[in-house]
């Protein structure tokens, strides 16, 4: 059954269509769909009767054209036959002449009659100009195989813009064979030069066609042309039609559209082709349809306005409820997106990571698949924003998010917990050789060039990984031992991944024994120095050392520098030990000086408290002084970063050392900075390029230009260029054929303890 509606409803839909918001737009449409469509009826009525008027011109125009071919040329064949017939045994010059003098001849003017033999060779003509043999021409060929009007395709004439029109008939002796010819050649224009272009238009059409599809003539506005194809066929329609047709194409000989017709003429192997151009015909149609759409407009603006006037007070009323209601939804979606956005990056924040990370999962634990989380941490990231500021810590991160959004897949989530610390959930492709692949592009992608507020340097992540159900089954523990294979991917020397080993000890454990021995390892004697060479790359001989430091602990084994240099630089402790490092050097560096017998280079870095300590210089006086080693014979590494903290206090520091006589070497260029305009703003002794940069040239074009730009530099500014790093002849061949000072690395040999291990007291 259907639906009764009652009383009630039915008034309350009339009353919803009296509305003014509903009423006068309705009205509006019902009054501007009258008048359009009477507009359209109109301008498709113009368009109509223009159609009729081009296509009865056309029709018309082409009788008239067909009458003046026909009558110009049956007065050539009249003329042709009648010389045929006077000189068939009189002599062809004094035929022509007589025929001229009672004026039965055509006008010289334009025409030229001539007569020739069946070798065809001229007899006879009324112009000088007549070639003298005509043998071969089509016109004179076609004349021994017929008794009709032969007309040859268009020839050049005298000038270049010019064509001339021959026309033949042959002459026959007493036994009916071939015995020469009569011709007549007229300019191909004169078939065309009652163009009309008040009625053919400058686009129309006027032409002579043979029925060999080539037009004799043709001319369109103040164009002369001929020798155009065509399909004579397609083109010609059959004589016996009742009507001669009239077609709208696009003429194929000049791609005009017209309204083209063609007659074929009879008693002559030639058709007349008119046509008048579509886009003129159609015009003043054109023209007036605007007229009515101007009009149309004008009157739609006119009803639209005064129904927009009528309606403006309910129109307001709806429009300052709906942008309430869209302001409304927008809030709320604003405050969703910040709730769970970081504000800086625009990647999903703990708040999201959290939510999404429970809802994984419990679709993992459904459907029993697999889950990975990898935890990223920035390394010295501190030290970025410490140096250049947070302005530039803060575009870093932006860049890093772009390039961790672009190193994964579309279905894995990008989070940024806090800091310098992201998080990637990778719900698809688990297994560890998947993750590896997206923990390598993620150290590949974080590690290029940065170019950041005016400065280039470098960052690196280490990455620790953890799978469900494998490593862990709930959300805390899943980011727990996550966040601890991070930490043994930075003990490990940063800069790498860690897959989750519950085995290993836990790093906060580690890292607060390691503290706390340290604390404890001077005064026991537990650190020591190892030696590495650097060696002249021309030569081979040494020609210095490097010191590196070495923590011998007790239970742990050796503890590598960037196992403890960091606690040491955040505790206060790199002082004492780095005084004491200096100290065993320069004892240690007239030893090996005595061995080699001759002067040797010691090279020592210094941390970025020890170069901000107020007591450095006169250190370094006295240890010098207590030593006996040559200021020029010690060398101090100072890291970029260190300088660029504050450049007035580095430019005094560095005065001071200089003062001494210490050589100063930038130390690890390239690492994370590799701004050459340091080496024009800071003088050096020498610049160490690091490890890094030699292993990657061969694989990054930005760390072989590098090299390459800073060993070009150190010959213009008179520095040593050390390269650090170098493991293989490869390498060392790259940087002896750029002219490279010096380098050092295990290609040279491994860093090898003191001459006497004896003298490594602390005191």
């Amino acid at each position: 059954m259907q639906p009764q509606h009652s009383p009630t409803h039915r008034t309350h839909r009339l009353g919803r269509l009296t509305e003014p918001q509903v009423l006068f737009p309705a009205l509006a449409l019902l009054l501007l769909g009258v008048l359009w469509f009477t507009t359209a009826s109109l301008v498709r009525l113009e368009l109509a009767n223009a159609r009729a008027a081009a296509v009865a011109s056309t029709r018309e125009l082409t009788e008239t054209y067909e009458a003046q071919v026909v009558r110009a040329l049956r007065e050539i064949d009249r003329t042709l036959k009648l010389v045929a017939h006077v000189g068939r045994d009189a002599d062809p010059a004094q035929t022509l002449s007589q025929l001229a003098g009672h004026g039965l001849l055509l006008p010289s003017l334009l025409f030229t009659v001539s007569v020739a033999d069946a070798q065809g060779t001229l007899l006879a003509s009324t112009s000088s100009d007549a070639p003298s043999q005509v043998a071969g021409r089509d016109y004179f060929e076609a004349a021994r195989g017929t008794t009709r009007l032969s007309i040859g395709t268009p020839a050049p004439g005298a000038t270049a813009d010019d064509w001339m029109l021959s026309f033949s008939r042959p002459l026959r002796d007493t036994s009916g064979d071939f015995s020469g010819a009569v011709t007549i050649s007229v300019p191909a224009s004169y078939f065309v030069s009652g163009y009309e272009a008040a009625k053919l238009g400058r686009d129309g059409f006027a032409g002579l066609l043979g029925s060999d599809g080539i037009f004799r003539t043709g001319r369109s506005g103040d164009t002369v042309t001929a020798g155009m194809r065509t399909d004579y066929a397609q083109l010609v329609p059959d004589n016996d039609v009742e009507h001669l047709p009239v077609r709208l194409n696009v003429n194929d000989w000049d791609g005009v559209e017209r309204y083209t017709a063609a007659r074929e003429l009879y008693d002559f192997p030639v058709a007349v082709v008119v046509g008048l151009s579509a886009a003129e015909q159609l015009q003043p149609a054109h023209a007036r349809g605007r007229t009515y759409l101007l009009r149309s407009t004008a009157a739609s603006i006119l009803l639209v306005a005064l129904m927009a006037l009528l309606g403006r007070l309910s129109w307001q009323l709806q429009q300052s409820r709906q942008r309430a209601a869209r302001e409304q939804i927008a809030h709320a979606e604003r405050i969703e997106y910040i709730a769970q956005h970081d504000s800086l990056t625009g990647l999903p924040n703990r708040s999201f990571f959290s939510h999404t990370l429970h809802q994984m999962l419990a679709l993992a634990r459904r459907h029993q698949r697999p889950l990975a989380l990898l935890f990223l941490d920035l390394d010295r990231f501190k030290l970025i924003n410490d140096t250049l500021g947070h302005d530039a810590g803060d575009a870093l991160l932006k860049e890093v998010a772009r390039r961790l959004t672009d190193a994964v897949r579309a279905s894995d989530i990008v989070v940024r917990l806090a800091g310098d610390e992201f998080v990637v959930l990778l719900p698809e492709q688990c297994d560890e050789s998947s993750l590896t692949v997206v923990a390598q592009r993620i150290l590949s992608a974080v590690g290029k060039p940065y170019d950041v507020l005016g400065h280039q340097f470098r960052v690196t992540v280490s990455v620790g990984i953890s799978r469900y159900p494998d490593d862990a089954e709930d959300e805390e523990s899943l980011i727990k031992h996550a966040d601890a294979a991070m930490y043994h991917a930075k003990e490990s020397g940063r800069n790498t991944f860690h897959m989750y080993d519950p085995s290993a000890p836990q790093p906060s454990l580690e890292r607060l024994s390691l503290e706390s021995s340290l604390r404890q390892a001077l005064e026991r004697h537990e650190f020591n120095l190892h030696y590495q060479e650097q060696r002249d790359l021309n030569s081979g001989e040494v020609t210095g050392v490097e010191a590196l430091l070495r923590w011998q602990h007790p239970q742990l084994g050796l503890v590598l520098p960037h196992q403890f240099l960091p606690l040491a630089e955040e505790s206060g402790l790199i002082l004492p030990i780095g005084r004491w490092a200096i100290e065993t050097a320069c004892r240690h560096g007239v030893t090996l000086q005595t061995t080699h017998g001759r002067p040797l280079t010691m090279c020592v870095n210094l941390s970025a408290r020890q170069f901000a300590d107020p007591h450095l210089t006169q250190e370094l006086k006295n240890i010098l002084d207590a030593s006996g080693l040559e200021p020029q014979r010690l060398e101090l590494g100072i890291a970029e970063s260190v300088l660029l903290a504050n450049v007035e206090q580095a430019m005094t520091v560095l005065g001071r050392i200089r003062a001494l006589g210490v050589r100063v070497a930038i130390d690890n260029f390239g690492a994370s900075y590799s701004s050459l305009s340091t080496l024009n703003r800071f003088r050096f002794d020498t610049v160490n390029i690091d490890g890094s940069v030699v292993r990657n040239y061969e694989h990054s074009p930005e760390d072989q230009k590098l090299t390459e730009a800073t060993i070009a530099m150190g010959r213009n500014l008179a520095f040593t260029v050390v390269a650090e790093g170098v493991e293989t002849e490869d390498q060392a061949k790259f940087l002896r054929d750029r002219a490279c000072d010096k380098a050092q690395g295990y290609y040279f040999g491994a860093p090898a303890a003191p001459p006497s291990a004896t003298d490594t007291r602390t005191d």
